[in-house]
């Protein structure tokens, strides 16, 4: 488990959420943020997260609707207590199971969720630099295949309900694959960093038994300008609202 001087506590959605991370192991970004951002979640609703990490994905989805059902499952024992830790320090009542995909308790087998939402590692195994600290390479290389985590998505899903995926731009192939089958109304929303740049990540929506057409939007832009030009964040107003102040992100029509 983390030691206290193993931690930091960072402030999430403008000081909303305060949320203890470690210093040397895997620290969200806005990431995660976003893709919260983007799930069109209601109260009264169940969410379920494949791999919750240190709950900041779940917290930011109860920060924005309340009276949710939030779940979360975690490979590592020591993000899932920390997890635990910052649903209960930010009055949030988050569950979170401490468990393998491949290998979930059977009560959880049982279960059907409005939507499921999934932030994978970004890096099939061996195609980066492994990570010094083992919890960040676990957090960004890849031990369980993706197409498994469509596959358990799927299967954890209620009919009709979502999933909502972050991933690189450039395991989208991947991502289709994986919806074949088993998902439908495929939806997928490119993030570039600014206008004219190549998109680096995509969020995948897909609904279970939906039979949509599929959809690919134009980019969401996150910064203002065609580079980086002075000191300080330069985020579009759309993308500084949900990372600021907890707002929503609006799909395209």
């Amino acid at each position: 488990m983390f030691s206290a001087d193993d931690l930091t506590r960072n402030a999430f959605l403008g000081g909303k959420l305060q949320l203890w991370q470690p210093k040397q192991g895997y620290r969200a970004g806005v990431d995660p943020v976003l893709l919260a951002a983007a799930v069109p979640v209601s109260s009264g609703q169940s969410v379920l997260e494949l791999g919750c990490g240190a709950g900041q994905l779940l917290l930011c989805l109860g920060a924005r609707v309340s009276d949710l059902s939030l779940t979360g499952v975690e490979l590592q024992a020591d993000y899932a207590e920390l997890a635990r830790r910052n649903g209960v320090e930010n009055a949030c009542d988050l569950e979170v199971v401490s468990a393998d995909l491949s290998a979930l308790p059977s009560d959880l087998r049982q279960r059907q969720f409005a939507h499921v939402v999934a932030n994978p590692p970004y890096f099939r195994t061996g195609a980066h630099s492994a990570a010094r600290d083992s919890g960040k390479a676990t957090a960004l290389g890849e031990q369980t295949a993706l197409d498994h985590w469509f596959d358990v998505a799927a299967r954890r899903l209620a009919p009709k309900g979502y999933l909502h995926m972050i991933q690189r731009a450039d395991r989208l192939p991947e991502m289709l694959a994986g919806c074949t089958n088993r998902l439908g109304s495929v939806e997928v929303l490119p993030l570039a960093a600014r206008v004219g740049r190549s998109p680096d990540l995509v969020i995948l929506r897909a609904r279970k038994g939906g039979n949509a057409a599929f959809r690919l939007h134009a980019p969401l832009i996150l910064h203002e300008g065609r580079r980086h030009e002075q000191d300080g964040d330069s985020y579009t107003s759309e993308i500084s609202a949900v990372l600021r102040h907890g707002a929503a992100l609006n799909w395209p029509e």
